[in-house]
C-alpha cells in the first residue's frame, strides 16, 4: 500500500519537473500536457492511499504547480538560452549605452584644440572636418566660409565652438 503513497508524490514531482522543463525546452506544450497528466495520476494515487493524502497531494500541485512555473520563468531570461531568446537585459544595454556615451564624450572632448576645416559656410552653425570626421559646430567671432581653416576653441556637452583659424582664440 505504501507504493501507492510513493508513486503518487513521484508522480507529482515528475510533473512539477516536466513543468520546469517545458519552459526551457520548446515543445510546443507537449511537456505540459504530460506535466498536467502527472500530476492528475499522481493525485488519484494519493487519493486511493488515503483521503487525506489526496486533498493534500491536490493543494500542494496547485500552490506548487504555478508557483515552480513562474519560478522558471524568472530564472530563463538568465540563462545562456533566455539570453539568447530575449537578448541582454534591461542593465546591460544601460550599461552599453553609458559606455557609448561616456566614449562619445571623450572623443568630444579630445577635439579641444584641434584643427579641421569648414564644410559648410558657419553663419553661425555649420559642419566642419576634423581627421576625416565630420562633426556639427558653432562658428564663434563671427561668420566663417566654406573651406576655412578652424579651430576648436571649446567643447561643452554636444556643443563644439570654432574659431578661423587667423582669428584670435
Amino acid at each position: 500500500m505504501e507504493t501507492m503513497l510513493l508513486i503518487g508524490i513521484g508522480l507529482i514531482a515528475m510533473g512539477l519537473l516536466l513543468l520546469v522543463l517545458e519552459v526551457f525546452v520548446p515543445s510546443a506544450g507537449i511537456l505540459s500536457v504530460l506535466a498536467v497528466g502527472c500530476a492528475i495520476t499522481g493525485i488519484v494515487f494519493l487519493f486511493r492511499y488515503d483521503t487525506m493524502w489526496g486533498w493534500i497531494g491536490l493543494l500542494t500541485t496547485l500552490v506548487l504547480g504555478p508557483a515552480t512555473f513562474a519560478g522558471a520563468l524568472n530564472i530563463l531570461p538568465n540563462t545562456p538560452l533566455g539570453r539568447s531568446m530575449f537578448g541582454p537585459s534591461g542593465d546591460e544595454i544601460a550599461e552599453q549605452d553609458q559606455a557609448v556615451k561616456t566614449a562619445a564624450r571623450r572623443a568630444r572632448e579630445g577635439l579641444q584644440g584641434q584643427v579641421g576645416m569648414a564644410l559648410t559656410d558657419m553663419r553661425p552653425s555649420g559642419v566642419i572636418e576634423i581627421d576625416g570626421k565630420r562633426h556639427d559646430a558653432i562658428a564663434t567671432g563671427g561668420v566663417v566660409d566654406r573651406g576655412s581653416a578652424v579651430r576648436v576653441v571649446r567643447v561643452s556637452g554636444l556643443t563644439i565652438e570654432v574659431r578661423r583659424v587667423n582669428d584670435r582664440a
